[in-house]
């Protein structure tokens, strides 16, 4: 049997404490949604509303925003996926100089601030002469996004053995049947949970899209613009308080789907 570990009781009490410090501020955001107050907040709040919710709901601004950040993390998953995907391939299964090149490059950009992948896009976008627009955001978003699906796809091969595809060959399989009855079956869990991860990175993300969206905005950057609007945080704790859960769903989705890979593995 193997012993378990108990952490210090001092390592194990700071732990709880950056966990409430990084959680209550999304708890008060959550409450606060439903106070009755329109500025100055209190605590415990003087009563509970669901006022704000309606008048969110009947911001065309809002729903423009929202819009935009729905359309832009669906089109960043599906090119991060198909971007992500080749690039695990290619380099977990080709043998060619740079292969650690490949994958430093393509882990870069999550790595980096946020503001210095911004700030480099948009000056490769000035040089380019490319006007910011939709896909000016999408670029953006890919260059962070596909790293979710990388990882997720190439950590599942290296777990995976080769022999289940010269097995597929030797019976008579082409390139296509392999690729869908062996290897996408093998890798969808971790293409689900790294899209779902991307999805959420692309939704919320807000610095490099300041840098890449021009006059548009998205949700984030509408939640930015009206933290300066102190009559409007009311509305604004209710649009902070769907993104929590747009952005937490997917994330615990990924999480509980990565476990059960490990649990069979």
């Amino acid at each position: 049997m193997r012993s378990r570990f108990r952490p210090p009781f001092g390592l194990t009490l700071a732990a709880v404490a950056a966990v409430l410090f990084l959680h209550i501020p999304l708890l008060l955001i959550g409450l606060y949604a439903f106070t009755t107050e329109e500025t100055a907040y209190t605590f415990p709040p003087p009563g509970l509303t669901t006022r704000w919710f309606l008048e969110a709901f009947q911001r065309a601004d809002l729903w423009s925003a929202l819009t935009l950040s729905l359309k832009v993390a669906t089109i960043t998953t599906l090119i991060s996926l198909a971007l992500g995907v080749l690039a695990a391939f290619a380099v977990h299964h080709g043998k060619f100089i740079g292969k650690e090149a490949i994958t430093f490059l393509v882990i870069l950009p999550i790595a980096l601030p946020g503001i210095v992948t911004g700030i480099a896009l948009r000056s490769a976008l000035k040089m380019m002469s490319l006007e910011f627009s939709f896909w000016t955001i999408v670029l953006g978003h890919v260059t962070f996004c596909i790293v979710t699906i990388y990882n997720n796809v190439i950590a599942r091969l290296r777990r995976t053995g080769f022999s289940i595809v010269e097995a597929s060959m030797d019976l008579g399989a082409d390139t296509f049947q392999t690729f869908r009855y062996v290897i996408l079956p093998t890798i969808a869990s971790a293409l689900l949970a790294g899209g779902m991860l991307a999805f959420s990175l692309s939704f919320d993300e807000v610095i490099v899209t300041t840098f890449t969206a021009g006059q548009q905005a998205t949700l984030p950057i509408w939640i930015l613009a009206q933290l300066s609007r102190p009559r409007d945080r009311p509305v604004t704790n209710v649009v902070a308080f769907f993104v929590i859960i747009i952005t937490t769903l997917p994330i615990l989705l990924a999480y509980r789907l990565t476990r059960q890979d490990e649990e069979v593995q």
